[in-house]
């Protein structure tokens, strides 16, 4: 991986990590571009550069992390599922990191699902969440270990599907992505140790730099997301995972037909 790719991911998981469009499927289909898609190193980055976007929630919503231990209680409920489901799977989501197929699939299922939850669901009226609810919001995010779902996605359709308004529910999936994201970095770092790789100093580079970039683009997208979403719903997220899931279908085949040719 060079400085030129670190940005561009870094910029992708800035601009998709809190929209419901999968940022990992996304980070699968440009490495894969790249041809960096199998690196181990490009496993580790693209789980460690998320701590620079979970930083952009804590600075836009400073002033929620001090309301109550009941606001800390409900994220460790809603957490639960992810951990133990993780830990479980932890080998099969690692086989699906490299799969384009997969993430176009998910892409083009979540894509009509999105084009018709407002619809099912409507905007909603329940501001409270109740520990119950954070438990099967958590449950929901665990969908997102399938690359192309989207963490964001499956958690605020989660919150919908309790009565919560489309605000409520995405505010708290951007909550919710601060332990996720924390937790799986911690992990994956530890993975990466363990198996006997070392980070050089050009490494941490990138890594420094990825975490910068995506802090600085992440404030942008849910500064943007949370006033569209609120105005207009999921309908042009669903048209946009739908064309992007046959355009990475397409391409995949295309190319391995003029391969074989």
């Amino acid at each position: 991986m060079d400085t030129l790719q670190a940005i561009v991911l870094a910029i992708i998981e800035g601009l998709t990590e809190f929209l419901p469009v999968s940022s990992t499927g996304h980070m699968i289909i440009a490495s894969s571009f790249f041809g960096i898609a199998g690196d181990d190193f490009t496993k580790l980055f693209t789980i460690v550069i998320q701590l620079g976007t979970i930083m952009s929630v804590v600075v836009l919503y400073f002033k929620r992390f001090f309301q109550s231990m009941d606001f800390y209680y409900k994220l460790f409920v809603a957490f639960l599922p992810a951990v133990f489901l993780g830990l479980l799977l932890s080998d099969f989501i690692d086989s699906l990191l490299e799969n384009p197929i997969t993430v176009a699939v998910s892409l083009i299922i979540g894509g009509f699902i999105l084009l018709k939850v407002d619809d099912w669901f409507g905007d909603g009226e329940q501001t409270e969440i109740s520990y119950l609810t954070a438990l099967k919001i958590g449950f929901f995010q665990c969908l997102a270990m399938i690359p192309g779902v989207s963490r964001s996605g499956a958690s605020i359709v989660g919150g919908m599907t309790q009565k919560l308004s489309r605000t409520v529910a995405a505010e708290f999936s951007f909550f919710l992505a601060i332990p996720t994201m924390l937790g799986a970095t911690v992990k994956k770092s530890y993975d990466y140790y363990e198996a006997g790789f070392q980070l050089s100093s050009e490494q941490v580079n990138l890594l420094i730099i990825g975490n910068v970039v995506g802090f600085i683009v992440a404030l942008i997208a849910i500064k943007s997301f949370i006033t569209y979403l609120s105005k207009h719903g999921f309908k042009i997220f669903g048209y946009y995972r739908i064309i992007a899931g046959i355009a990475v279908l397409l391409i995949h085949f295309f190319v391995q037909e003029l391969t074989v040719i």
